[in-house]
């Protein structure tokens, strides 16, 4: 039974690792900041997959590196999903930058130590944009220009942390994969609706949200990209791969409500933001900072290689869309 550390276990995107995980029968050890969650994310799990005594938990900081090497002793791969994300912009970028990058390479040296072959960890597109101008192909060999006017912490974080890991795992000769979602939508496996992509589903169905921005981007199912995590584990040709786990093309957020409104959702609203409004904004408000990078801008990707390799389709956007707002609405019902 081959054992994978799970970092960043009780996240969006870690519980939906854990349990496709356990689905394709590897144990699971997922890293919690404190070990007073464990039993709650558990029984989350348990909702959905029997773990069958192969779900376990260790307490891990990405900023400190105490434990890190106990925790991977006995483990397989290394999935590093764990790193901060706020759409608002911090103070200091370093809030951002440096847990992302330093837990990222505590994670790798610990696998190295380990004498672990191959990590799998959670970048984003958000690594591949160029010189952030939008209207153009993102891909494999493409890099977010950390120096570009309007690179957020986010993005920088992102990409700082990747290149750290590709140089880490070029020099001492490990195998690294990189899975590189879009904004990532799906349902919720918890009834936590306080991060980014349930507050903004929630936001949006029940109304309180009266303008979107006008962007367009390839989004990501969660459940894509849990799936895509775990066969990235093992499959030969995913090696040395940026894994692009997204909608087949681009969508825009106005597509997004008027998918809900067409089926129903009656609070939902289509409107707009003009570019100009939200450019005013961000002057005082630093969530709206936060959206500068997309603002008005395309960015399409292809998905052609992950499809290859992995022998997979995307869910389609619009079930993406409802069954998050399903989940969401759910989740607000009780």
């Amino acid at each position: 039974m081959k054992k994978v550390l799970l970092t960043g276990v009780s996240g969006y995107i870690g519980l939906h690792c854990a349990v496709e995980l356990l689905k394709q029968g590897y144990a699971v050890k997922g890293s919690i900041r404190s070990m007073a969650k464990a039993d709650k994310i558990a029984d989350t799990i348990k909702k959905y997959i029997d773990p069958k005594g192969l779900l376990e938990f260790c307490e891990l900081d990405l900023l400190k590196d105490t434990g890190w090497d106990e925790a991977v002793k006995d483990c397989d791969f290394v999935m590093h999903t764990a790193s901060p994300f706020f759409s608002k912009i911090p103070k200091d970028e370093n809030e951002l930058i440096k847990p992302a990058v330093e837990g990222t390479l505590r994670a790798l040296r610990a696998a190295y130590n380990a004498g672990i072959q191959r990590v799998v960890l959670t970048s984003s597109m958000v690594a591949m944009l160029g010189d952030i101008k939008g209207d153009d192909n993102i891909g494999q060999y493409s890099w977010t220009n950390v120096n570009a006017k309007n690179a957020t912490a986010y993005l920088k974080s992102k990409t700082l942390a990747e290149k750290a890991a590709w140089e880490f795992t070029k020099e001492k000769g490990m195998e690294l994969v990189t899975i590189h979602p879009g904004p990532v939508y799906g349902p919720s496996l918890s009834n936590d609706l306080s991060g980014e992509s349930m507050t903004l589903f929630k936001r949006v169905i029940t109304g309180d949200l009266k303008q979107m921005i006008h962007a367009s981007i390839n989004m990501s199912d969660v459940r894509d990209v849990a799936e895509i995590h775990a066969l990235a584990l093992e499959n030969e040709h995913a090696n040395g791969q940026r894994i692009i786990v997204s909608t087949e093309k681009a969508h825009s957020y106005q597509e997004l409500t008027e998918i809900l409104k067409s089926n129903g959702y009656e609070s939902v609203s289509t409107k707009v933001a003009p570019n100009f409004m939200v450019r005013l904004l961000a002057v005082f408000n630093s969530e709206m900072k936060g959206m500068l990078p997309y603002t008005g801008k395309k960015y399409e990707a292809n998905v052609d290689t992950t499809k290859q390799i992995f022998n997979w389709e995307p869910v389609p956007f619009s079930k993406m869309v409802l069954d998050t707002a399903e989940s969401v609405s759910t989740i607000l019902k009780g």
